[in-house]
């Protein structure tokens, strides 16, 4: 084999799988006169990883998949999400009950097990996306996120279906075995909700198109997908992989959806409790948890799509002492992180409880959710962190709610540097 270099006139300028030209890529000849680019031999690459040396693809191993108890599987979900505790529950039976139908295709009495798709609705900032990422890295398993508002029907500017299933192929490491057993969270999923209520002879490209296109997918089928994503080209060689085993999780804000469900219930006695309560007493968590699929429908959901999502979960929204707990308690949790930064620059970062009180407060009237605390705390740190590496003396900054009120500044508290107590060697 040749390398291709500039300025020569004895083979093609050109790649002849994607058509990308010199010197946007190195360029490979092959026999009478084909070229390869470095791409394009990147991609087959990665295609064949999945594949023995006989280019069959390799066996399932049910050792890839780490399955645990639903028990289990909350409790590690405890460790990175507030609250939430029959979302986490059923998430966690759901999971389990997925893989279980995956380990045992044909169970013993010969039943068909059919999977199911998982719907979590609720406010921005509650922790929907995080629940999905979780859940992942808790099986070890390929997880994919895609954007719902960036797909339209397919034939139409933006992003077809397929783009879904190939970023859980790349996830994969174009293993398509492990790829095929993956979960693909599809984010902003009402934003596909279609314009109209009625059927319309218009087309509805990136609304009630996409969730047609969707359909298939969802079920289960055989999927072409182009190795590079974009559109679909007569000649082109695709990626054939099954659906029927990939857990789809949707989530959403479905914004507006609790007055449809307050049209249909009424203001009449609803709760758990003895106590009558009216619709606009409750909190918006509980009027969600009586979402039914006509109010999804009148949202702007085809029926066709909410029957292929049987478990719906609703994510509440986070109170003050919830925001409180999102700052302190997860492995993640965002004062834990600025203390590891703080900690690096030989500093120490501590917070009252009124000050975290009143961070918690400023986030709630924000009304974005956990997305507001990082905000804010970056706001409130910014000059200190500017200023934290010129110097490397042993300091504490103490945040108060004065502080976070912008009452006060932020002063370094400077501790005595102890006698050194270095051996000789």
């Amino acid at each position: 084999m040749k390398r291709y270099k500039k300025n020569t006139t004895d083979i093609k300028d050109l790649c002849d799988f994607c058509g990308l030209p010199y010197p946007a890529s190195k360029l490979i000849q092959g026999i009478e006169e084909t070229t390869i680019c470095a791409i394009c031999a990147s991609t087959c690459n990665q295609m064949f990883k999945g594949d023995d040396a006989l280019g069959r693809r390799k066996p399932f191993r049910k050792d890839q998949i780490n399955l645990i108890p639903p028990a289990e599987i909350k409790k590690q979900l405890d460790k990175y999400i507030v609250r939430q505790e029959r979302a986490k529950k059923m998430v966690s039976v759901a999971v389990r009950h997925h893989y279980k139908r995956i380990l045992n295709p044909t169970p013993s009495d010969d039943v068909e097990l059919e999977k199911s798709n998982i719907l979590l609705i609720g406010p921005t900032g509650c922790g929907k996306t995080l629940l999905a990422r979780c859940l992942a890295k808790i099986l070890d398993v390929p997880f994919a996120i895609g954007d719902a508002t960036t797909l339209t029907e397919a034939g139409y500017v933006g992003e077809d279906v397929e783009n879904l299933l190939l970023r859980l192929i790349q996830a994969a490491n174009y293993d398509l075995t492990r790829a095929e057993r993956g979960i693909i969270y599809i984010d902003e999923i009402d934003k596909i909700a279609r314009t109209h209520n009625n059927p319309s002879i218009t087309r509805d490209v990136s609304g009630e198109g996409v969730q047609q296109g969707l359909l298939k997918i969802l079920e289960g089928t055989i999927s072409n997908v182009p190795p590079q994503g974009g559109r679909k080209h007569p000649e082109q060689e695709y990626i054939r992989i099954n659906t029927s085993q990939i857990l789809f999780i949707a989530g959403g804000t479905f914004d507006g959806i609790e007055n449809s469900i307050g049209r249909r219930i009424g203001r009449k006695q609803i709760g758990f409790d003895a106590e009558t309560k009216e619709l606009d007493e409750l909190g918006l968590g509980k009027i969600l948890e009586h979402t039914e699929p006509e109010d999804l429908m009148e949202f702007g959901m085809i029926p066709e799509f909410i029957g292929r999502f049987p478990l719906v979960c609703i994510i509440h929204p986070l109170d003050l002492e919830a925001m409180i707990k999102v700052l302190t308690e997860p492995k993640n949790a965002l004062i834990r992180q600025y203390q590891a930064f703080f900690k690096m620059e030989n500093a120490n970062l501590d917070f009252t409880m009124e000050a975290l009180e009143e961070i918690s407060r400023k986030a709630l009237a924000k009304k974005t959710g956990a997305r507001a605390l990082r905000a804010i705390i970056e706001e409130l740190l910014l000059d200190t962190m500017f200023e934290l590496p010129s110097s490397q003396k042993p300091r504490t900054f103490r945040i108060t709610p004065e502080i976070v009120k912008g009452n006060q500044p932020i002063k370094p508290i400077y501790h005595e540097l102890k006698p050194s107590t270095k051996s000789a060697l």
